[in-house]
């Protein structure tokens, strides 16, 4: 017996939007048919990715709101229809008996008319013009493409629009053993992206790791050194990638959940000189003053450059969250840059798009700390060279926008 495809999506995404879990604890805590999971986890995806627009399509086509739980099987029947190409009687039909399954027979009309009667050229012809419509095409919140228009002007479509390459694969040993598959690769050792890769025994072995491109091009830009600071390390993978070029790596992280996670991964890729301590980074700790050549703050902040693989971002972020993570930047970079020996190096990271956490944070942190200077900094990966960094945009560094900048302690 065929099983509805509705269903695993749905409860997904019931996760997602009544609780507000987050895209992969929902996947992970929720039971899905293994046969169906490739597809379950792409209709999930999809419905996030285009949730602004989705909800646009519903008000068109809506004579009053539907409830929740109306509204996702809607969505989810909006992604079937115009993203997967599912025909409109058997997207129809799924949802309706859904509807009747969840106990919402009395909807089922209403969810059946709405269906056989949607038309995407009708909804896109109601678009309102500007960046109000490209934000609601795009499903960005529209004061984030503001953002977007205000730095970029006509490239914020194609960042907003940018989508993740593949799944990124950094390998140990063995790679051989999997580049069959179709894959590209990335500019960095033994890292590719493939359009699809499935966990087996290799992972458990330390033979490979999921790594994002951006993590290794935070890491590329890092010198070699004896002692080194990554100072918000979880899950693990840029302080066991920088082991490989550091003497000792000091892994702090602020949850004991989160530095349980560094353990793991260290142990799993045999990272033997790799430390985690639970530390809040930012506040000082006497203990490290002065004690390590490079520093690595790779701060919390909006993840914008991160949506293609994190498309509930857009659902949760508010643009009065980059006021408190401004205070949480500029804390973690203050109280770290003093654990930097003279003449070492201290590197600042995000994975925003935006110059207000980049740029901007290390402009006003060289003001106040002429002890340190910019230094230059190079990537084989396509970016744009800031004031003091490197911004790396999604339409060119394979779906991904983050930032590095690379500041040296003066001798004296």
């Amino acid at each position: 017996m065929l099983s509805n495809p509705v269903y695993d999506p749905y409860q997904i995404l019931t996760k997602i939007y009544s609780e507000g879990a987050h895209l992969k604890q929902a996947i992970a805590d929720t039971y899905i048919e293994e046969i169906n999971r490739a597809r379950t986890v792409k209709i999930v995806y999809g419905v996030l990715e285009n949730d602004l627009y989705f909800d646009f399509c519903i008000r068109r086509y809506a004579p009053k709101a539907p409830k929740l739980a109306v509204r996702t099987l809607l969505k989810i029947s909006l992604y079937m229809l115009l993203f997967m190409d599912k025909p409109r009687y058997m997207v129809t039909d799924s949802a309706v008996e859904l509807c009747k399954k969840l106990g919402k027979s009395g909807v089922s009309g209403f969810v059946n008319a709405f269906l056989r009667r949607f038309s995407r050229e009708e909804a896109d012809s109601s678009l309102p013009k500007g960046d109000e419509g490209a934000a609601i095409r795009l499903s960005w919140p529209l004061w984030a493409f503001g953002k977007l228009r205000k730095e970029y002007g006509a490239r914020a479509e194609s960042i907003a629009a940018a989508k993740s390459a593949g799944v990124s694969v950094r390998f140990e040993r063995n790679e051989e053993k999997y580049l069959s598959k179709k894959h590209i690769d990335a500019p960095f050792p033994h890292m590719y992206l493939f359009e699809h890769f499935s966990r087996d025994e290799g992972y458990d072995a330390g033979d490979y790791t999921f790594q994002s491109v951006g993590s290794a091009a935070i890491c590329d830009v890092i010198e070699p050194c004896g002692e080194l600071l990554d100072a918000c390390a979880a899950p693990g993978g840029k302080s066991v990638l920088l082991s490989k070029k550091c003497g000792r790596v000091t892994a702090f992280e602020l949850h004991a959940h989160r530095a349980e996670l560094i353990r793991r991964y260290r142990e799993r890729m045999g990272a033997k000189n790799v430390f985690e301590r639970q530390h809040d980074s930012s506040v000082f700790c006497p203990e490290y003053e002065e004690k390590f050549d490079g520093v690595l703050c790779d701060v919390p902040c909006s993840g914008f450059g991160t949506v293609s693989e994190n498309p509930d971002i857009k659902l949760f972020r508010k643009e009065t969250d980059l006021v408190s993570l401004k205070e949480t930047q500029d804390k973690i970079l203050s109280a770290c840059s003093r654990y930097v020996k003279a003449g070492g190096t201290l590197y600042y990271s995000t994975c925003s798009v935006f110059g207000e956490e980049n740029d901007e944070i290390v402009r006003e942190f060289l003001k106040a700390n002429p002890n340190f200077e910019r230094a230059e900094a190079d990537s084989p990966l396509p970016h744009e060279k800031k004031k003091f960094g490197l911004q790396f945009l999604p339409d060119q560094a394979f779906g991904a926008g983050f930032y590095v900048a690379k500041l040296r302690r003066k001798n004296a």
